[in-house]
């Protein structure tokens, strides 16, 4: 079996066409990420989007460096089927989740290519289409309406609000979205802005608005208040930064406190998304796959996990819409969905990306 003989990490940049803000004081002007490169001993070649996010992760293009040069002697020359002395060195290094998540992409990308396929052909979709949604973040309600117009007539029929600095704000922009756009689907992203006294009020006003769900409303570590707000069924909880690992998971498994599962590959890969898929599938709990704010090369891949049994809701990958920018054609959207047949014919572009690369 071909090994793994090189390590390569190759920063870019995209601009925005707006700033995306969300939390209490988070903003991302455009996309300083880096591809990360897998050279097998055959000449396969894998590749993937490290989404670098000093405020969610601690992860900064320096740190990524550093533990890729931490990593690097200790994957070189192990064979590229060989997941579990892969996983062993991986999940011996704690935390650096995009870096990690950044790498199993890349081996399975270049393991597939070593076996005379593609990674779609690996990763077998079991549906022929999913629903597609798009991030609007905090911003002025004409700013957040050009936005939504701009998605909206790219195809997505489902939005993820960023809210909880200001619930007055809050529905004023919800109530202008369902004006302009009546039959689009609308959930609510908190990240964890919302104290425990407040929640309850926050939930009750927005499944007034008809939204869907919320995602994150309450601090990771307020979990039995989590488990609290959970049992009174305002809205359906999604769980992102509380579950970002298999680890996580299974400890918010244990108390309750969520009801969809927000997987995010950029973060866990191929191998610890499929197993958190798995899990909380065997849980009863419904699962979508989410953004870390990925160019379009990213999106391509998370959605390639999508298409997973299992996956039931919306799935945000519609983000790179923002960039000015990309170096993969990602498809069209068809009213409101992304279909295998068309994801499947999408292609890295290596003239594209040295336009964005440092």
């Amino acid at each position: 079996m071909a090994t793994i003989k090189e390590l390569r990490l190759i920063p870019f940049r995209i601009p925005l066409k707006a700033p995306l803000r969300w939390g209490k004081a988070s903003e991302l002007p455009a996309l300083e990420h880096a591809l990360l490169e897998v050279a097998l001993s055959d000449g396969s070649l894998g590749r993937a989007e490290v989404a670098i996010r000093p405020t969610i992760y601690g992860e900064t293009l320096g740190s990524v460096e550093a533990g890729l040069a931490y990593l690097r002697p200790k994957l070189l020359g192990l064979e590229a089927d060989d997941q579990e002395a892969i996983r062993a060195v991986l999940e011996a290094f704690p935390c650096n989740h995009a870096l990690k998540g950044a790498l199993d992409l890349a081996l399975w990308e270049a393991w597939a290519r070593s076996e005379g396929e593609e990674l779609y052909q690996v990763l077998k979709p079991a549906k022929h289409r999913v629903r597609v949604a798009y991030i609007l973040g905090l911003a002025s309600e004409e700013e957040m309406l050009a936005d939504a117009r701009m998605a909206y007539e790219a195809g997505v029929r489902v939005f993820k609000v960023k809210v909880g600095r200001d619930l007055e704000g809050d529905t004023r922009r919800v109530q202008r979205l369902k004006e302009a756009f009546p039959e689009v689907d609308l959930y609510a992203d908190a990240n964890e802005s919302l104290s425990p006294k407040e929640a309850e009020a926050y939930l009750t006003a927005w499944k007034a608005l008809g939204l869907r769900y919320v995602e994150e409303p309450l601090p990771i570590e307020e979990v039995e208040a989590r488990r609290r707000l959970r049992e009174k069924k305002l809205l359906p909880l999604i769980a992102d930064d509380s579950a970002m690992t298999l680890k996580d998971l299974r400890r918010e498994l244990q108390l309750d406190t969520f009801d969809i599962l927000n997987l995010k590959p950029a973060r866990t890969g191929v191998t610890w998304t499929l197993e958190m898929l798995a899990l909380a599938r065997e849980k009863g709990k419904r699962a979508m796959v989410g953004s870390q704010a990925q160019s379009s090369f990213g999106a391509y891949q998370s959605a390639l996990l999508a298409f997973q049994q299992g996956v039931t809701e919306p799935n945000e990958l519609a983000f790179h819409l923002k960039a000015e920018g990309g170096f993969l054609d990602f498809p069209a959207l068809r009213e409101g969905w992304l279909y295998w047949e068309d994801l499947v014919e999408a292609r890295f572009d290596e003239e594209a990306f040295r336009r964005y690369a440092l």
